[in-house]
Formats: structure tokens, sequence, C-alpha cells
């Protein structure tokens, strides 16, 4: 069987520590230096699209969608959001790791089938937790898939996505009826009670890794 080969290597902005793109044919992983396992893997992206179907979904109807993706990662996401939306749409992907553009514009882009390169996409360089404060009223639906749940594992500063004042501070990016949805490796009930005292309406959805019905035990929240 042939072996993974790195072909990437990008820094943690703050963190002393790197990502690793691997590719071995067809297969991409990528991980964290240092830390056992993988952080993702392009054959294992059922709930990653699960994420985008299950929020896009609910924007059925609405004029011209503006959705906020928090993390591109291997594009999964990105390229779902696109298919769910119509032509008018627009969906902003934030990625803090420049290189992680640039992988997904090269080899890496294959895996998702280039969702880069749709009219429709946009690509800010920089925290999602910045954009989402400096945007108020703007998007219909915040997508957020950034780290392994409500716990940062990649960047502590992703806590800050998780905690009242960053759920806030969404509801406040949010047009209203706006949805906002995260991706977990895991449930988290304390994470939804959270959620629902800061006044949304929240439903946490199990997905499998691998669609239909396979692979990991994943947790998406909609939250309205």
């Amino acid at each position: 069987m042939a072996r993974f080969t790195v072909i990437g290597r990008a820094d943690i902005p703050g963190q002393g520590n790197s990502l690793i793109l691997m590719q071995r044919n067809d297969e991409f992983s990528i991980k964290i230096a240092g830390v056992g396992g993988e952080l993702m893997n392009s054959r294992l992206h059922g709930s990653e699209e699960a994420l985008a179907t299950l929020a896009c979904d609910l924007l059925d109807g609405c004029e011209n969608p503006r959705v906020l993706v928090g993390g591109l990662g291997m594009g999964f996401t990105l390229a779902a959001a696109l298919g769910a939306l119509g032509p008018e749409a627009e969906v902003t992907v934030a990625e803090l790791i420049p290189e992680v553009v640039d992988w997904n514009r090269g080899p890496l882009g294959a895996a998702a089938g280039y969702p880069l390169n749709d009219a429709r996409a946009r690509v800010h360089i920089g925290d999602v937790v910045a954009l989402i404060r400096q945007s108020p009223g703007a998007y219909d639906a915040i997508l957020l898939d950034v780290d392994n749940g409500p716990e940062g594992l990649t960047r502590k500063e992703n806590d800050a996505l998780y905690n009242t004042t960053g759920l806030r501070a969404a509801q406040t990016a949010l047009k209203p009826d706006g949805i906002l949805a995260f991706w977990s490796a895991g449930q988290d009930h304390a994470f939804t009670e959270r959620l629902r005292r800061n006044g949304f309406t929240v439903e946490a959805v199990p997905v499998r890794a691998i669609r239909p019905g396979k692979g990991a035990h994943h947790v998406i929240w909609i939250a309205r």
C-alpha cells in the first residue's frame, strides 16, 4: 500500500505548532504536528457536508442569501453550501491560515471539486471571530467548523466562538431569522443549554462522518 507523503506545512498563528498536509494517491490528510490522530481526511467528509446542507436547506426562499463559512479545511463545507444555494447566493469562507487557501487552490482542491473557483465564493484570510464582530446584520447563515467542537483544540482562541460573548456577537452578525450552525466531533449538552440561554432555538443533530450512516458519530447544532 502506498504511504502518505508530506506535501505541505503551515504554522498555526500564535500556537507554536503547525498543520501538516499529506497525500496518498487521491487521498489527503491533515494533522496537527505532534498531536496523535488526524484532524481531517478527504474520505471522511459527510458531517462537514451536513453542516452546510442542514443550514442552507433552511434558507429556501431566501433572496440573495449571504452565508459565512468559518474554516475552509478541505473545502467540503464550502462546496456543499454552494451546491445547496442558488445562483444569486454569496458564500464567504474565512480561513485563518493562508497556506490552507493555497492548498485548496492547488492539489487539495480536487477533493471537493475546487469550490474556490465558483464565482459565488469569497475568501477572507483572517480570524472568523473578528470578521463576525465587525459584520452586524450581514449574514443569513453562519456555519462554523473551526475546531473539534466547543472546546478549542487547534487554537485556544477559538473558544471565543462558543462562549456567551461569541454567541451574542454571532446573533448581531445574523439577519433576522438567521441561522447559526456548528460542527463538533462529539456531543456537548452544556453547549446546547448555553445556546438556549442566549436566546436561540436549537437542535443538536447527530450525523456520521461517512454518509449515509457510516463512520464516526459527530454533531451539528442548528440554532435559530
